[in-house]
């Protein structure tokens, strides 16, 4: 994601708490932890309060960005539950992982298929709509498996 503790939406994290069950009064301290900061340009006369973005050398804030990152993961296995999104599985009997999910970064797992790839810009379309979080396209690598087909590979990239 480019800049991601930036572009934390603090109402999109609250959200995100109260349907993974946090208690109210638990999302009110951790919306103030965040939420009570100001900054003043040359002059204290004028104070800017911020709406979004966690703090990066904060110890909670690698916390608070996992949780973040939930949305994310719900849209995942929305698109396996409904759409027949599949990831892929390490071994024939093992479970089917979709993505996993780091402190700002994130590996996800699909077919090399043209429909695969259409639900994949699809999901991280509406994941920026909703958290404000970008692909940074830059710092993104595809990965094939080796019995990947070269037209399959053209039509994915």
């Amino acid at each position: 994601m480019s800049k991601a503790y930036d572009r934390v939406e603090w109402a999109f994290l609250e959200e995100i708490m109260r349907k993974m069950g946090f208690k109210p009064r638990w999302i009110r301290l951790i919306m103030k932890c965040i939420s009570t900061i100001s900054y003043s340009v040359i002059s204290r006369k004028y104070l800017f309060f911020p709406m979004r973005g966690l703090r990066k050398g904060d110890p909670m804030s690698s916390f608070l960005f996992l949780i973040y990152g939930e949305g994310l993961s719900s849209l995942m296995r929305l698109a396996q539950q409904e759409e027949n999104f599949k990831g892929v599985k390490a071994s024939r009997r093992g479970p089917q992982i979709s993505h996993l999910l780091f402190a700002d970064d994130c590996i996800i797992f699909r077919e090399a298929t043209e429909r695969g790839a259409s639900l994949l810009k699809r999901i991280l379309r509406e994941y920026r709509i909703y958290s404000g979080q970008i692909v940074n396209f830059e710092k993104s690598t595809i990965f094939f498996s080796s019995n990947t087909r070269v037209e399959e590979k053209r039509i994915v990239t």
